[in-house]
């Protein structure tokens, strides 16, 4: 039931109500009646939807690892300050951009082509999916009927200050030196984890985009490799056409033959019981000569 629910939702919208009421038939016809109401159930998507569903279910990996990108800015945003936090956005944005354009061209050769407005609803879709769990667990789930707008997009201002930590006790309190001390040390651990984030973050989103840039390469290699299959094809298909109107005129001319020998062999045989015939007058005449010749002596 779930792998139907899943082919249904990467339906195309345009064809999506009459699969759906067939795939409903099926189940109901089969005895199945709660997973014929659940197919019954399901509502056809938008066209953004549908496209960020096709690039969910075609894309397993780059998907799953678009996901575990949003995971890991998430938990980076929260202690970058404001150049990190520009950096990371630069880099979110080239990869939102790259795997939107691809969920466009899969939406293409699917027969539909995005206007730019439904181009950036699936844009607004996968900002929602880097920004908000909540998004990208719906995404994960390969069914959105509706395009997905980010709650809160990630800050572009300095990271909210870290929480104060408690003074000790006045019992406990070491001298200023120690004190200095162990502020100097917090903060250079702060700053620690902050770049060791930070630094998660950027690989991350560099491979992100770099396995991104990848498929597109092979998607390129993969489409100009079917359009000289298709061009091989077109060719092979006049090859085909040509022989098969010259197959065509042979059988005509043999046609043609077979007749002229069929006549050719009834003029042949008439001929010959005309020559039988005229040797065999002949004979009668000849003979007759010798007995008239024969009587007048």
């Amino acid at each position: 039931m779930e792998a139907v629910l899943d082919e249904l939702y990467t339906t195309p919208p345009s064809a999506f109500v009459a699969r759906r009421e067939e795939l409903a038939a099926a189940a109901k016809a089969a005895g199945r009646v709660e997973d014929a109401r659940r197919v019954h159930a399901a509502r056809r998507p938008t066209l953004a939807a549908w496209a960020a569903n096709l690039l969910l279910r075609s894309q397993p990996e780059e998907s799953q690892r678009f996901l575990e990108l949003g995971r890991a800015l998430r938990e980076a945003y929260d202690s970058l300050d404001s150049s990190g936090i520009k950096e990371l956005s630069a880099q979110r944005r080239r990869v939102v951009f790259a795997l939107s354009q691809q969920a466009g061209q899969l939406a293409e050769e699917a027969g539909h082509r995005l206007s730019d407005t439904v181009q950036q609803d699936v844009e607004s879709t996968l900002r929602a999916v880097l920004a908000d769990p909540d998004a990208a667990d719906r995404w994960a789930t390969g069914r959105l009927e509706g395009a997905l707008t980010p709650s809160s997009e990630f800050p572009s201002g300095p990271a909210p200050a870290a929480r104060t930590p408690r003074k000790p006790s006045r019992q406990a309190a070491p001298p200023p030196s120690a004190r200095t001390r162990t502020k100097e040390d917090e903060l250079a651990e702060r700053r620690r984890q902050r770049q060791e984030r930070l630094d998660q973050a950027r690989r991350a989103a560099e491979e992100a985009a770099q396995r991104l840039r990848d498929t597109r390469a092979e998607q390129t290699d993969a489409d100009t490799e079917l359009q000289r299959a298709r061009d091989r094809h077109a060719q092979a298909q006049q090859q085909v056409s040509a022989a098969e109107q010259q197959l065509q005129q042979a059988r005509e001319d043999l046609q043609r033959a077979d007749h002229e020998r069929q006549d050719a062999e009834e003029r042949s045989h008439a001929a010959a019981d005309a020559r039988t015939r005229a040797e065999q007058e002949a004979r009668q005449a000849a003979q007759e000569v010798k007995r008239l010749t024969a009587r007048s002596r």
